[in-house]
């Protein structure tokens, strides 16, 4: 009976993998007779809607086909931040469009810089006369401050807008290391370089904390100072200054509470919002929507880029630095490297090499810092413009930058660098377990994580770190001409923000990615003639084009706030996610990190673990294969 089960749980095994052969094979076929349709649809007269579920991101992430058919749920949505900042400028000046729309109840969040940008393309689209309506059922921080920007705001009456500003606690490890001897070997080179303090201490350092109050505190006066500027008669200190108070003020009505502080103009629920929308942009009878509206990805479509002129390349080098291939969405040392190889014949006059990443890898930001230095000795000027953060190897690809731009709320330097490698032989001796063995030198089976490390390899892990260490400030200072000394001084792992760091030398101008740009134009020789912005990317198949689209499409659904019950939900489920990501560095397979723990995450890009759902392909095996 035994071989029979095993028999037949194998043929249920085969039928399985090709019903999901079949079914790749439906979808591939589904997305030829979609693309053989003709183009974008018409666009109507009405409204731009931005129906924002989920975030707004850099470079959108790859929809991996197998991940996608073993996760439990479409991936959350994400938007490109140029896209967006494109369709509102277009929108601005297009006579179709009557009104903007902004639908936040789904909204995960969003870096600053991402905000401030869309937020002066939302104020473009009112100084041309057209209102900008908002919408959600919470507004959260990063909600608020976009939202900052619309002409009239709009709040459900169970919700209201919470803002909390930058800044927490970190969790501290050391406590629990010790009570199961654990052994974390930490090294390390830069005072600042937080990353590996949970591992050595049980609370924050002094010189961790003045990094820490420098930068959330540059933050978090950038963050009053814009939405004052969109919204002078919003009260923000009415609810960060005494959130009690403002809490008793309202009887607990938040979204009373947030309209009293200016923060949202009208309460009702999305019908009446949904009302008033029509009654600017027009009623659809026969539509989805109550009002005529154009759809991002449409709006988009119909007003394709019209490149012409000199060709400036621009490589995007956004979310962590890994080694390998990975990415888009992460920055894969090897993929970006041959991204840059593939296309330096393509006849660019400057390429602008745009980061936002808290580093990573210590290899792979060499390994792409190379293949920039390849454009440089071709005489193709490098141009670097730096968004939400370009920190530690974040920084490190930025050095052969001969113009390196920031913006104010931009996090950079982070120029230190670590490894962590934990042990477990005090751990294992408590429960009677030795070892013992021979040797042929001080080196043989080390580093032996069940044994302990000798004294040797102690000492070379240490001595690599700071030669690494040594060899980021080296390339760090010939590029800002400094002296190794100088840079070493304002080095240490610290980080900085934008304004600080153009003061102390790290970068040479403030200015967003459209003045890093036309600076690479006049360096490149262009001068008054016409250039374009070519984005270098990989070729995509057609099938990761149809997945990209229905996970677009279906990716309505990520977290988002409803109430302040709900928002607090949220944030224990981010602070879960970062502690679990925490842990799961000290056992991940990982070389020397240059990697920077004070820049703060996007909202949503983690999620925490939670109870198990089936993934697509049990789903699947269920329901072909019911035993």
């Amino acid at each position: 009976m035994t071989f029979a089960r095993k028999i037949w749980k194998l043929l249920v095994g085969v039928k399985d993998a090709l019903a999901l052969i079949f079914l790749l094979l439906f979808f591939a076929l589904l997305y030829a007779a979609l693309s053989s349709r003709p183009g974008p649809g018409k666009i109507v007269d009405g409204a731009l809607l931005l129906d924002l579920n989920g975030s707004i991101v850099e470079e959108k992430s790859k929809v991996d086909p197998i991940g996608l058919l073993m996760s439990a749920e479409a991936p959350a949505g994400e938007f490109q931040a140029r896209d967006v900042e494109r369709a509102l400028r277009l929108a601005a000046t297009d006579k179709r469009i009557k009104v903007v729309v902004l639908d936040m109840s789904r909204f995960v969040g969003a870096g600053m810089v991402h905000i401030e940008e869309i937020g002066k393309a939302l104020d473009a689209v009112r100084k041309a006369g057209k209102p900008v309506l908002a919408f959600a059922n919470a507004y959260a921080d990063d909600g608020v401050q976009l939202a900052a920007h619309a002409s009239e705001v709009w709040v459900d009456p169970m919700g209201g807008a919470f803002v909390v500003g930058p800044g927490g606690n970190q969790v501290y490890f050391k406590g629990l290391l010790d009570r199961f001897k654990v052994n974390a070997h930490v090294y390390r080179a830069g005072t600042y370089k937080s990353y590996v303090e949970p591992y050595l201490r049980n609370d924050m350092s002094p010189a961790a904390r003045e990094a820490y109050e420098d930068i959330y505190g540059a933050l978090w006066s950038g963050y009053k100072a814009d939405v004052a500027q969109a919204r002078p008669k919003a009260q923000l200190d009415r609810m960060t200054g005494d959130p009690m108070a403002w809490a008793k003020a309202s009887g607990g009505d938040f979204a009373e509470g947030s309209k009293a502080a200016g923060l949202v103009d009208r309460i009702g629920d999305r019908t009446e919002f949904q009302k008033r929308v029509a009654d600017i942009a027009g009623k659809d009878e026969n539509g989805d929507l109550p009002y005529k509206a154009n759809r991002l990805a449409a709006w988009l479509a119909a007003n394709p880029e019209k490149g012409e002129g000199a060709k400036i390349g621009v490589v995007t080098i956004a979310g962590e630095i890994v080694d390998g291939d990975a990415g888009p969405g992460k920055a894969g040392g090897d993929r970006i490297a041959d991204l840059l190889d593939e296309n330096i014949d393509e006849g660019f006059k400057a390429l602008v090499v745009r980061v936002d990443s808290p580093g990573g890898s210590a290899m792979a930001a060499e390994r792409i810092r190379r293949a920039i230095e390849r454009y440089k000795a071709r005489k193709i000027p490098i141009v670097v413009s730096m968004g939400n953060m370009a920190a530690s190897g974040g920084y490190w690809v930025s050095t052969p930058g001969q113009q390196v731009f920031a913006q104010p709320e931009t996090i950079t330097g982070s120029i230190g660098v670590f490894a962590v490698v934990p042990s477990f032989e005090k751990t294992l001796a408590d429960y009677g377990v030795t070892s013992d063995g021979v040797k042929t030198t001080a080196l043989s089976g080390q580093p032996d994580i069940l044994g302990g490390f000798s004294p040797e390899v102690e000492g070379m892990l240490q001595a690599s770190i700071e030669n690494t260490y040594r060899k980021f400030v080296g390339l760090s200072a010939a590029a800002r001409r400094m002296t190794p000394e100088k840079l070493d001084s304002i080095a240490q792992g610290r980080v900085w923000p934008g304004r600080e760091a153009q003061r102390i030398g790290l970068v040479d101008k403030i200015g967003n990615l459209d003045a890093a740009l036309a600076e690479a134009a006049r360096l490149g020789g262009v001068g008054n003639g016409k250039w374009q912005a070519v984005y270098l990317k990989d070729d995509e198949d057609s099938f990761s084009q149809f997945l990209s689209g229905l996970t677009s499409d279906s990716a309505g659904e990520p977290a988002g706030a409803f109430d302040f019950a709900s928002f607090v939900a949220l944030r224990r489920q981010d602070q879960f996610a970062r502690v679990a990501d925490q842990v799961g560095a000290m056992f991940r397979t990982r070389g020397t990190q240059a990697y920077c723990l004070e820049c703060p995450v996007i909202p949503g890009h983690a999620a925490a673990p939670g109870p198990r759902e089936l993934s697509m392909l049990e789903s699947l095996a269920r329901l072909f294969g019911k035993e």
